[in-house]
């Protein structure tokens, strides 16, 4: 999948620049320890025109997650939300992915960050898994303990988990895993939002989950909305 091309913006720091034009900071914590925030937002093409789906709700927890690993974080969320929509129109998105990032400056100690910056990205991306029913596992990974970092925060790091999680169900033959707590309780999946909410939705719309196991690990089909 392609996520950029040379007519591409993004927001970095204040202005917008060409995504092939940006750089990559090589001796910052970000990239060799993964101390970095990120956020996922979508927008949709509405009736109203291009609306983002509780955009000031996805940067205030941005903002959290950076003050729960020490990760200065001076924006603020209005203009962060209007420079959003202004990258939305500049790359003529009308439903989109939107994905903010906040990285940390030049420091290859293992101390909090002082310096920090924020990009923002958007590209079309449809459904992760499609609209069909999905093949769910139990995965044998656990998500991250809460006691070594805080389980509320998106943080890039914590992410190499469910790509392990997702590699060995994908490699069993299932669309996606479903992860294990240290108190053992099962938690959403990595790549779409379980809640119970939708689980509640889902059982009255189909009247029941359908069981099925497979070879050493049980799972369910859900699906998907």
């Amino acid at each position: 999948m392609k996520y950029f091309n040379k007519n591409t913006w993004v927001y970095f720091n204040g202005t917008f620049v060409k995504a092939d034009r940006t750089e990559v900071d090589l001796f910052g914590q970000s990239l060799h320890y993964g101390y970095s925030a990120i956020e996922g937002i979508r927008a949709y093409n509405t009736h109203n025109g291009t609306r983002i789906f509780r955009a000031e709700q996805h940067y205030d927890r941005l903002r959290r997650s950076c003050e729960l690993v020490g990760i200065p974080f001076p924006w603020k969320t209005n203009p962060l939300v209007e420079h959003t929509y202004e990258l939305l129109g500049k790359n003529n998105l009308r439903s989109a992915y939107i994905r903010p990032l906040v990285t940390t400056g030049q420091n290859m100690y293992l101390t909090p960050a002082k310096d920090s910056n924020i990009v923002i990205t958007a590209w079309e991306w449809g459904p992760f898994l499609g609209t069909d029913l999905i093949r769910v596992s139990i995965s044998p990974y656990q998500r991250p303990n809460p006691n070594s970092l805080p389980a509320e925060a998106k943080i890039s790091g914590q992410y190499v988990a469910s790509i392990l999680a997702t590699n060995e169900a994908t490699q069993r033959g299932f669309d996606e895993p479903s992860c294990w707590t240290v108190t053992d309780t099962l938690r959403k999946r990595p790549a779409t939002i379980c809640s119970l909410k939708r689980m509640r939705y889902c059982i009255r719309r189909h009247l029941a989950l359908f069981f099925r196991v497979s070879p050493g690990k049980p799972c369910w089909r859900l699906p998907m909305y």
